[in-house]
């Protein structure tokens, strides 16, 4: 079920511990049961030394004895039980939570992933996380049981000594209160620590993910300056983290210490006075000692509170984060696709007011090829990121079959667009695997055909281990033209009536790209086929070609008429033909 995440924070992650109730519920029951050990045996000791002793019944008190090491064993069975469910359900929930988070980055637009890195992100899924394992098991464990135990405890003692109970009550709140500042001072400490974490992470990543590239140009020490830079920062926030983390422990150790020695003291006076006895004060420093412990577990909680709670905060963010591109609540499912294609009007400009295209009219026919040319930066590839609505248009509007695409379903209308770009992605698999991308439900006969059809199976068949050969990150292990292939054995197998070909074949040398581009005619046939090149010998054989300039369509039509107007179109074949 799809949480709502406009809630508090605390709701948020209550419905993320709801799931696991019953686990949540052993849990907390087996911590009362520990916690409520922890305040018997000071009583018990108490009652034995005034009652048992004084009066020789020796062998009751080592029955009551023996009880209360049982009672301890037990306590120490429970422990087991609290440490493995507890563990175990907040490894649940980070589960749930890194699985939410993810499923979410995939609903957002592309305009989000154009304003944040990869690193900065994958820190997001991963690093972000981890602390919630143990936030959400000790959280509420710790914060019942030292509830439990602190008010049991000044109950008890209030029974014992009210005077000598209310220096610790007088203590407590001063003690509270500096730990509450100094969390608040490390939670922002940790915070600036998970964003300096983020960078680093994306430091990493882009210096791996440009090895090569760094090594063509013998710029390894480039690259490790700024990694450097990156490192200092997190450094630096890191050991500001640690200061400010060593003032909380050291500052709450010194009002626990100063807890225990005022008892001793205070009780010391009262038995001077007569107005307090001996095995009183022995129970008091017991009680005290019990008193204390869930302070100094409070004490490690809070780091574990400062620390889980900013990357909760992060995922919370993350979370609340809107897709811009989003399906109108009336939208319709795209059926039945001839592949007719409108630009009416079109104007886009990027969220910082960057102006990319100015009032685009452009209509192609159902199986028509248009060859959309020009200078880089004019708007050709955001023109074709406006049909299957990777980017919305700020003007006009882009319609498929009449139907504009805002009213269209996301899912329909890419799924009836086949996009082959320059750059392949290929994911870390199998041949197999990365063709059935196109058509997960697509049998191994189907993926073979497809593959037949791109031209690319007897490649396959020369692998190491045909269909099942892993290709490597990103598709390491191939070369440009196997890639290309195996991305046109994609969309062979998705059939979809609408193509675009984002310079499909511009990286490749001359024999390769002549195979490329006898695939590429076999799959366009009878298709609506939107082509960008900068390679005019590619697209000679367009039924129209529209030469984008300026943010404008400058001039369109057949190549023949494009060059008999001696315009922008015949200045292009005139450049390249004389390089």
């Amino acid at each position: 079920m799809k949480k709502d995440f406009s809630r508090s924070k605390l709701a948020i992650f209550a419905s993320y511990i709801k799931p696991h109730g019953k686990a949540f519920a052993i849990d907390m029951a087996l911590s009362v049961g520990i916690a409520l050990v922890d305040l018997i045996f000071p009583y018990v000791s108490r009652w034995t030394m005034r009652n048992l002793l004084p009066q020789g019944l020796f062998r009751t008190f080592f029955t009551v004895m023996a009880i209360m090491l049982a009672a301890y064993v037990l306590r120490a069975v429970c422990q087991y039980f609290v440490t493995v469910i507890g563990h175990r359900m907040g490894t649940l929930v980070e589960a749930d939570m890194r699985r939410d988070v993810f499923t979410h980055m995939q609903t957002l637009s592309y305009s989000f992933f154009d304003r944040n890195r990869t690193g900065v992100l994958l820190a997001r899924v991963t690093n972000d996380l981890f602390e919630i394992v143990e936030l959400a098991h000790h959280g509420p464990e710790n914060i019942l049981t030292c509830s439990l135990t602190i008010v049991g405890a000044i109950i008890i003692l209030m029974t014992i000594n009210p005077a000598l109970t209310l220096v610790l009550v007088v203590l407590l709140p001063a003690c509270v209160l500096f730990g509450v500042k100094q969390r608040l001072r490390m939670q922002s400490a940790n915070r600036e620590v998970k964003k300096r974490t983020g960078e680093i992470n994306a430091a990493i990543e882009s210096g791996i993910s440009g090895i090569r590239t760094s090594k063509a140009f013998a710029n390894e020490e480039a690259e490790d300056e700024k990694f450097d830079i990156a490192n200092e920062a997190f450094k630096d926030s890191k050991v500001a983290y640690y200061r400010a983390m060593g003032l909380f422990h050291a500052g709450m150790e010194g009002a626990v210490g100063l807890m225990q020695v005022a008892v001793i003291t205070v009780g010391g006076f009262l038995i001077m006075r007569g107005s307090m006895n001996y095995v009183d004060l022995v129970t008091f420093t017991l009680y005290v000692s019990t008193f204390t412990a869930p302070v100094r577990k409070l004490v490690q909680f809070m780091e574990i509170y400062t620390q889980g709670m900013s990357g909760f905060d992060r995922f919370v963010e993350l979370m609340r984060t809107e897709p811009e591109i989003q399906d109108a609540p009336d939208a319709k499912i795209l059926t039945d696709v001839k592949g007719s294609i409108a630009f009416e009007d079109v104007s886009f400009s990027y969220n910082d007011g960057t102006k990319v295209l100015d009032h685009i009219d452009l209509r192609i026919k159902p199986g028509e090829t248009v060859a959309l040319v020009g200078e880089s930066g004019g708007g050709k590839t955001t023109m074709c990121h406006l049909i299957p609505r990777f980017y919305d248009v700020t003007g006009g509007r882009v319609t498929v079959d009449g139907n504009d695409v805002r009213a269209l379903t996301q899912e329909s209308l890419r799924k009836n667009i086949g996009i082959i770009q320059q750059d392949v992605f290929l994911f870390a698999g199998t041949v197999m695997e990365n063709i059935r991308y196109g058509r997960p439900d697509a049998t191994d006969r189907e993926v073979v055909e497809a593959a037949v059809r791109a031209r690319i199976h007897d490649d396959i068949m020369q692998m190491p281990d045909g269909y099942n050969t892993f290709v490597g990150e990103r598709g390491v292990v191939l070369s440009g033209g196997q890639k290309q292939r195996i991305s046109i054995a994609r969309v062979f197998l998705k059939k979809p009536p609408i193509l675009i070909l984002h310079e499909a074949t511009s990286a490749l040398d001359s024999v390769t790209e002549k195979q490329i581009q006898d695939s590429l005619d076999v799959l366009s046939s009878g298709k609506t086929c939107l082509v960008i090149a900068h390679r005019l010998s590619t697209v000679r054989g367009a039924d129209r070609i529209a030469v984008v300039d300026g943010m404008h369509i400058a001039e369109q039509g057949t190549r023949d008429e494009l060059l008999a107007l001696g315009g922008a179109y015949a200045r292009l074949e005139r450049a390249q033909s004389d390089k």
